[in-house]
């Protein structure tokens, strides 16, 4: 087919792509798209794919209104019948990811109503799309080409207006004021979030991929379990035509600049200045990667794959951020997918999806003089896992011409394991001080062979199991959608210490006769005595999510849509013995939106919606609250040392000998999953928030679009641990419940807690639960709020072959007491159990938030010189987040906040600034409100990239240079925010950074495809 055709068949596609005012709203499921609009009553459209021949017919009903769901992404043919013979020409269609294509065919089986198409060259571009009720940004293989788009899913996300980057201790991103922790990643409609920590996800190289759609609000009721946003991804499939290629990627180390180095200044105990260094001038990365796929027909017509292998390598070394010592790591991984589609026939499809992101990287670790430039003695070796099998099979099939069923069952796994060669031989040994004596004469030498005194080894591996059934019901006006899913999401995690026995060792001096832990007198004649302890904790835990949801989109004139749909949800928490010990049930999500043509020409509308959102517990609680642990101590006779050699690093130690065993195995310290009851609430409710968006949006002419939404999110509702001390208003020893802070809270009382009886007891924690020390006076905690009011500006020039430009701009702010589920203030990311809650003092004061940004700018575009020369760029500017500062104390309590490290206990608004070393009744403090510091600085971020393309008809051979953070700033991104160490003791380091922009990096990216 020649250019001239292929251009007469994209304006047939631009000539519907806005029309079909009065077709059914179609909110397609998550890998799919649909077709619909409206023809001569009677009339057959029979739709048939360009690339896999698969066939759809519908009959357009008495109102001439027809649909067609459920439909593979991909181009189309959309031909009328008329009593068996075709009418007119037939006109491409073409189906994107999670919308709907709409066609207004006339008698003669032409497109209907030409001007109020818009038309941009040779494409369909509908940048009005009146059936959408939801802020979504779509892009495609083809955009993401053209522009300088680091390759992995967050960074396309990061392109949507309102998506950042979070803390970048922490890693993540987040969708409209959200954490990092609230967001889910789809694909092929398979769930690849992380459900442990909720902070990651399973992904696959840019190449396995075809469309990407970043969901940012008020999307369907399909969709649950998420209170940020969504990242929702297509893989490629294969067609009747044979392809291939191959595609190297080369990242090298002279096409990266150095990172600043920062020194800072802290002081000792006894006033002395003490260097604080982040150095990492001398990291280096070095990156290749290459894959190759193919795909084609294995039945013309019936049969199609994908497939796809990459192989990846880094090689990377960097230093501590003190200088100290020098990691060289090595990672020389595979990813495979493959994508099978079966047309069984013409109303059933059957398609599987595999693929596998494990990986491994081996680090080792050397000492390392920075000064001299001269790197050490080795110190260790360690390798760490990740990733793992993922896959699903969906089948879609056609009942009649108005109902469409589907069913896809699905597994995502991955993992997460640290594992050493000194693991399994070496022991971790620790002298007591009670041994001091002896082992200064010994001349203190290494006594153990482990690179780690304390650190145990963690076996993490997570399962999901996904079942889900979508249904879709045509019926006149309305289009009812309606469906169940179900996951179970498994952790088998285990943490024990190194060795061969699994034991730590601890040595101790002791006087013949001396009562050991175990109840056993240490024998006659015996002075030396370790004590080997095993502790080994964790388990397999189950979560059960189940769901069902239904939806009705009503056409209630032929321009106003109605959007009316409910989810609830269930959750079931197990323990290691497979128990219930939390239960969320009945989580109701109302939903509602509206779309309004204004002038009923598709050039203008006028939408909003309204809904609830609720956000799952994360299996982080399973494990830490309803695991069992054996913690067993064993006590030998020390006989003396033995010299040996350590097996990794080739350093002298000296090795303990153990001689007999006294007494018996202590075991009274193992405990089964135990008694729940003062864990979690027993009337916990699961964490929600509310959503309203309103939104504008209209076709300045055939190229250019604009639109504005306001967007207002509130969340006053958290889950977390929270610490309560005075159940029945009397002092007792610390409970920490999973529970909804600043709401009713009902734990199991006992009389030894000073409750009248033992029983439930139920209290209100926003004015009872905590007794403040010294006073005795018992308070409560204030209520979770966080607020995100957005309105964003965009404006649009499509891509015609020549040139395509994108613009936001975004006001926002975020203001509460709760970031949510995880604490980038203090880089805790335990989520779920964060400090928001450890007192009453940390979460007293309301405003600006971390993720706050007050302005984003986002800008992306690309131009073609010529056939042979392609340009791209992008710019990001965004306003810096707040400086907030965090004391130790509050008037009337003293040590609310550990002072240990930034990252370890919670934080006060309240700063001492008189008498600080009297009782706290005496001192003088000052409230300090949130971001009253300041702010970081405007951060900007500009990727260019120039791409060639061999200029022979016949071959598709591309070479793109891209260039991140191309000015090569490197602002400060995270900066300390504790203000003091004790109270008025003020940490020297404080509003001093911890983490910098990325430097300027460059990409050569080579393709070949045949």
């Amino acid at each position: 087919m020649n250019s001239r055709i292929l251009r007469k068949a994209a304006l047939a596609v631009a000539l519907g792509a806005c029309m079909g005012s009065m077709a059914p709203l179609a909110m397609a499921q998550s890998a799919t798209g649909a077709v619909a609009g409206r023809a001569a009553a009677g009339d057959q459209l029979v739709l048939t794919s360009e690339q896999t021949g698969l066939s759809r017919t519908v009959t357009a009903g008495n109102d001439g209104s027809y649909r067609l769901s459920q439909l593979p992404v991909g181009n189309y043919r959309l031909q009328v019948l008329r009593d068996g013979q075709p009418v007119g020409a037939p006109v491409e269609v073409s189906v994107s990811l999670g919308g709907t294509t709409s066609v207004n065919l006339g008698s003669d089986g032409a497109v209907a109503n030409l001007d109020t198409i818009e038309v941009v060259g040779s494409r369909v571009v509908n940048r009005v799309d009146v059936f959408s009720i939801e802020t979504a940004t779509n892009v495609n293989r083809e955009e993401i080409g053209r522009l300088p788009v680091a390759p992995d899913l967050a960074s396309v996300a990061m392109l949507a207006p309102g998506v950042i980057g979070g803390n970048s201790s922490l890693g993540g991103i987040s969708f409209g004021g959200s954490s990092i922790a609230e967001n889910s990643v789809y694909i092929n409609g398979l769930n690849v979030t992380d459900f442990y920590r909720r902070q990651s996800f399973s992904s696959a190289p840019f190449a396995f991929f075809d469309q990407f759609q970043i969901k940012t609000g008020g999307y369907s009721v399909e969709f649950g379990r998420s209170t940020g946003g969504v990242i929702n991804a297509v893989t490629r499939s294969g067609t009747n035509e044979l392809k291939g290629g191959v595609e190297f990627t080369f990242e090298p180390e002279a096409f990266r600049s150095k990172a600043d180095d920062h020194r800072f200044y802290d002081v000792d105990g006894a006033g002395n200045p003490v260097p604080v260094d982040y150095r990492s001038s001398r990291d280096e990365r070095d990156l290749i990667k290459g894959n190759a796929w193919a795909s084609g027909p294995l039945v013309r017509d019936k049969l199609f794959i994908f497939a796809m292998y990459e192989q990846q390598k880094v090689d990377s070394g960097y230093t501590l951020s003190s200088g100290a010592s020098w990691n060289k790591g090595d990672a020389n991984n595979g990813f495979w997918g493959a994508k099978l589609d079966w047309n069984i026939n013409e109303n059933h499809l059957l398609e599987l999806l595999a693929f596998s992101d494990e990986a491994e990287t081996d680090t080792t670790t050397y000492g390392y003089d920075w000064d001299g430039r001269e790197r050490g003695a080795l110190s260790g070796v360690s390798t760490s896992e990740s990733g793992g099998k993922s896959g699903s099979l969906t089948w879609t099939g056609r009942f009649g011409e108005n109902f469409v069923a589907k069913a896809m069952y699905g597994t995502n796994r991955s993992k997460s394991v640290v594992t050493s060669p000194s693991d399994e031989q070496c022991a971790q040994v620790i002298i007591n001080s009670s041994y001091n004596a002896i082992y200064n004469d010994m001349g203190r030498p290494l006594v153990s062979c482990h690179p780690s005194s304390s650190a145990s080894v963690v076996d993490h591996h997570d399962e999901r199991e996904v079942g889900r059934l979508d249904f879709e019901w045509t019926l006149g006006d309305h289009l009812l959608r309606f469906g169940l899913d179900t996951e179970t999401m498994t952790t088998d995690r285990t943490t024990f210490y190194p060795g061969p026995t699994a034991q730590r060792f601890t040595i101790y001096s002791y006087t013949p006769g001396a009562v050991l832990g175990n109840g056993a007198t240490v024998p006659a004649g015996v002075t030396e005595v370790a004590m080997g302890r095993e502790r080994r904790d964790g388990g397999v835990f189950d979560t059960d999510a189940n769901a069902w949801y239904i939806e009705d989109n009503w056409s209630v004139t032929p321009n106003l849509l109605l959007n009316l749909g409910v989810r609830v949800d269930s959750l079931d928490y197990k323990t290691a013995t497979g128990s219930s010990f939390i239960k969320l049930d009945d989580l109701v999500s109302p939903r509602i939106g509206f779309s309004w043509d204004v002038r009923g020409d598709g050039r203008t509308k006028l939408f909003g919606n309204a809904g609830r959102y609720y956000l799952p517990v994360n299996n982080i609680i399973n494990y830490t609250f309803a695991g069992g642990l054996v913690d067993e101590y064993t006590y030998y006779v020390l006989e003396g040392w033995s010299p040996a050699t350590n097996p990794v690093t080739g350093a002298a130690y000296m090795n303990p000998v153990l001689g007999a065993q006294i007494g018996r195995v202590d075991d009274d310290m193992n405990i089964g999953v135990g008694d729940l009851r003062q864990s979690v609430d027993r009337d916990l409710e699961a964490m929600y928030q509310d959503e309203f968006i309103l939104g504008f949006q209209s076709m300045i002419n055939q190229a250019w679009s604009w639109g504005v939404n306001a967007t207002y999110r509130d969340m006053t509702h958290a889950v977390d641990d929270m610490r309560i001390n005075a159940l029945c208003g009397v002092r007792h020893g610390n409970l920490w419940p999973i529970a909804n802070p600043g709401e009713k809270v009902t734990l199991w009382g006992t009389t030894d807690m000073g409750c009248a009886q033992d029983g439930w007891v139920t209290i209100d924690t926003s004015r009872e639960g905590y007794m403040m020390a010294g006073s005795n006076q018992v308070i409560g905690y204030f209520k979770p709020e966080r607020t995100y009011k957005g309105v964003e500006f965009q404006i649009d020039r499509a891509w015609d072959d020549k040139w395509a430009f994108n613009a936001s701009y975004l006001w926002s702010k975020l203001s509460g007491n709760h970031e949510g589920p995880v604490n980038s203030d203090t880089n805790y990311g335990d989520t779920g159990m964060v400090q928001h809650w450890d007192h009453p003092a940390n979460n007293q004061r309301y405003g600006d938030l971390f993720n706050d940004h007050r302005h984003q700018v986002k800008l992306r575009g690309s131009y073609r010189l010529n056939e042979q020369w392609l340009f791209g760029g992008t710019v990001t500017a965004m306003s810096g987040g707040p400086i907030t500062a965090f004391g130790t104390s509050w008037p009337g309590e003293d040590s609310v906040a550990s002072y240990t490290s930034e990252g370890s206990g919670g934080g006060t608004g309240w700063i001492c600034v008189a008498n600080c070393n009297a009782p706290n009744g005496e001192r003088q403090y000052e409230y300090s409100p949130r971001g009253a510091f300041g702010r970081m600085p405007w951060i900007y971020d500009v990727g260019a990239s120039v791409t060639w393309q061999l200029p022979v008809e016949s071959t598709d051979l591309k070479v793109r240079l891209s260039v991140y953070n191309l000015l090569n700033d490197q602002e400060v991104i995270n900066v300390r925010a504790r203000y003091e160490k004790q109270p008025g003791d003020y940490r020297p380091t404080f509003g001093t950074g911890t983490r910098w922009q990325s430097p300027r990096y460059a990409q050569l990216l080579v393709t070949w495809n045949f």
